[in-house]
Formats: structure tokens, sequence, C-alpha cells
């Protein structure tokens, strides 16, 4: 008898091989989706049985793709596939399609599975919610609940993510070096969105927390397919580093513990010290990118012991490579924070006023902008600027931080002034 919980594990690993392969195959996504399913229940009947095959993800492909023209067949009223017991009889033809799988550009498999969820005319929203359905095959109720909407309206989300996707078309063709760097480049940028919508949840019981979970699994996956690309070694890194201090960023009142006050020994350190070595090992390749640089500054951070050890000088340096290779208006808000720490906040403020045309509507533009005039003792201009945040926290713990900063303004004001 093959346990349950090993046979759901082998079904979610082997998903983004095997539907890749059968999306190659029939170059229609609900029918790559059906037949993968398919061969999931058929899995769950036959394995506890007769036992798990040598290699499921192999299986898995055999029996979805005949699935997947059975399922054609019959819509063309044409003769069905044989009996359950020939087409789990699949010994030959299961060491057939290993040695295929070998050979075949399965990589570009799961790069086109990844990539189609990428499409640009989705909005980040729909992208999350088409990788955690078609990848990682969390369930439509699972990701509504993540989203905090209801069912149907994720269902109609999806499915017309799903059509627009399918109306744009896709390339088949195996990717040139150059589109293939563009694809992981794009992919990347989608796990990392995945990331994001986790991480900013405080309550870890909440669903979205597990999508920074989901979303470094991903990344592991790629970083398997693809070893030697940088990049996604420092993609990796970076989100290992930031979930390493998951524990320490909310008190037990679900509320925002800033980086420098955190409890630095509630940090994970094994995800550290992995980030650290994937870091070192991606650097060694010489080619700096964005994700690589990013995570050298939460190295740095990883690296001091306590709050006032931060090596800022250091991370000036890096956030001025980094805006020289990526500039955007977010990067320089978040070097204006080191430029408080060495210039002091009139320097940060000068740096970030030209900014507000294009963060206007962005809660972190308006909470820094809030705590350096805090700080200059410009209270009245501080208390607007925390309003114009809290109009725009995306969560309750970023409102009420804010509110924490409104409440420390109200009480330095109300102090009598020493004579």
């Amino acid at each position: 008898m093959t346990d349950i919980a090993w046979i759901d594990l082998a079904l979610a690993s082997a998903r983004p091989k095997a539907l890749g392969a059968l999306l190659r195959y029939f170059r229609n996504l609900d029918t790559a989706e059906e037949a993968f399913q398919e061969a999931c229940l058929r899995a769950i009947r036959t394995w506890p049985e007769k036992g798990p095959p040598r290699d499921p993800t192999a299986w898995l492909i055999f029996v979805g793709r005949n699935s997947g023209i059975d399922a054609v067949r019959k819509r063309a009223k044409i003769q069905a596939l044989p009996d359950e017991d020939v087409i789990s009889d699949t010994e030959d033809a299961e060491s057939d399609i290993v040695e295929r799988l070998d050979d075949s550009h399965y990589r570009d498999d799961i790069l086109r599975l990844l990539f189609i969820c990428c499409h640009p005319d989705l909005p980040a929203t729909q992208q999350i919610a088409l990788a955690l359905r078609i990848v990682s095959g969390l369930s439509v109720p699972q990701i509504a609940r993540a989203f905090l909407v209801s069912e149907s309206a994720m269902e109609q989300r999806i499915t017309r993510a799903k059509a627009r996707v399918a109306k744009a078309g896709l390339p088949f063709e195996t990717p040139s070096p150059e589109e293939r760097a563009e694809r992981l480049s794009i992919v990347s940028t989608m796990i990392y969105l995945i990331f994001n919508e986790g991480y900013s949840q405080a309550d870890p019981r909440h669903e979205a927390a597990a999508f920074s979970d989901e979303a470094i699994r991903l990344a592991r996956l790629m970083l398997h397919i693809f070893p030697s690309e940088p990049e996604l070694m420092g993609l990796l890194a970076l989100m290992l580093l930031q979930i390493s201090r998951r524990p320490a960023r909310f008190n037990a009142g679900d509320e925002i513990v800033l980086l420098e006050d955190q409890d630095r020994s509630l940090w994970n350190q094994p995800y550290i010290n992995e980030a650290l070595a994937l870091l070192d090992k991606a650097l060694r390749h010489r080619k700096p990118a964005p994700y690589q640089i990013q995570a050298a500054i939460a190295a740095v951070h990883s690296r001091a012991k306590r709050a006032e050890d931060t090596d800022w000088v250091e991370i000036d340096l890096l956030y001025r490579a980094l805006e020289r290779l990526q500039p955007s208006p977010v990067i320089t808000l978040n070097r204006a924070v080191v430029v408080s720490k060495l210039q002091g906040p009139q320097d940060a403020l000068d740096l970030i006023d030209p900014l507000g045309e294009k963060l206007g509507g962005y809660f972190y533009y308006h909470g820094l902008r809030g705590g350096l005039l805090k700080q200059l003792g410009l209270t009245g201009q501080a208390r607007e600027a925390f309003d114009r945040a809290i109009a725009l926290a995306h969560s309750a713990a970023e409102a009420a931080h804010i509110r924490r900063q409104i409440d420390k303004l109200q009480e330095e004001a109300a102090q009598p002034v020493a004579r």
C-alpha cells in the first residue's frame, strides 16, 4: 500500500513538469489541465494498490496524454481508450517517456507554463491567481479566501485570465537564448509578486501567508532546472533573507515591528545561512542584476548583530548601484532611508520631495515623508503625510503603525515646553 500523503506530495511535485509537457503536447491550457487532473485521479485509484511507478512524472504525462486524447476523441465521437488495466500497465511506455523527457526541452515546458501566467495584459492579481491555480495547483476556494473574495468571483477572474491568454496565443517553439532570458526575467517578477502577497500578511494563519512559501518553492524549482542562472540565485536568496525575519516582523498584537526594532534572535538563521551561500555563489558569476543587489542589501542587515551595527555606507553604495541598473522612484525612496541615517532627515526629505508626483498614491512614500517631517519637528506637515498614508494603507497592520506615529506626535505636542 502507498501512503496517501506521499501520493499527494508526489502529485504536487510532478505538477509543473507534467502539466508543462501536456501543454506542449495539446497546445491548449484547459485540455492540458483536464488531462493532468484525470491522470491524478487515476493515480489516487491505482497507486495505493499497485504501488507507485518508478517515475511518477513520466507516468502522469503518459496517462494524462492518453486521457486527453480520449477526451478529444469523445468530443469528436471517435473510439475511446482501452480499459483501465491496459492504461495503468505502463511498464515499457514509462521507460520510453523517461528517455524522451531527458532528451526533450522539459525546462522550457516549465518555463512556458509559468510564462503564460505573466501575460502583460493581465493585472498583477490575475497573474498571481493564475499561477497559484495552474502551476501550484491551489484550489479556487483557497485562492479566493486569500484574496478575500467569493469563490465565484475568483473563478470568473481565473477564467477571464485564461481566456485572455488563450486569445493572445503562445509560441511553442523552443525559445532562443535571448527569449529564454526574457522569459526568466518575467517569471522571476511574477514569483516575487506571489512572495510579497504572502509576506505582507501579519497573521500566519491567513491563507495568503502561505504564498511566500509557495514562491520560494517555485524559485527552488526554477533554480533546479536553470542551476547556473545567478539572478535566480539572487531572487531565492532575497526571499530567504526576507522570510527569515518573519517571526520578528509583527508583535503579539499583529502590529508591525520595524527592522531596527526587531528581536534579531528570532530571525531564522538556517534561512540566512542558505541565502548567504546562494548570494556568494551568484556574485562569483560577476553578472550583477537587480535581485542579486537587493539580496546583497538584505544580507548587510542580516549580518548586523544589532541595528546600530548596520553598515549604512555599504547599503548606500548598493542602492546607488541598483539605481543605475534599474532606475525607479521606489528604489530612490528606499535609498532615502539610508540617506537619513548617514546625512540626516533634511537631506532625505530633499531626495524624496521630487518623487511626490510619481509616488503620490504610494503608502510608503507618505509614511516615510511623515517620519522625516516628524524628525524635523514639522508636526503639522507630518500629520498631513501620516493621514494620507493611512488612507493608502493596504492592511490593518499598516494603518495601525501609522496611527501609532500620529499618537506619538500628539503626545509630544501635549508635553510642556521647557523654559
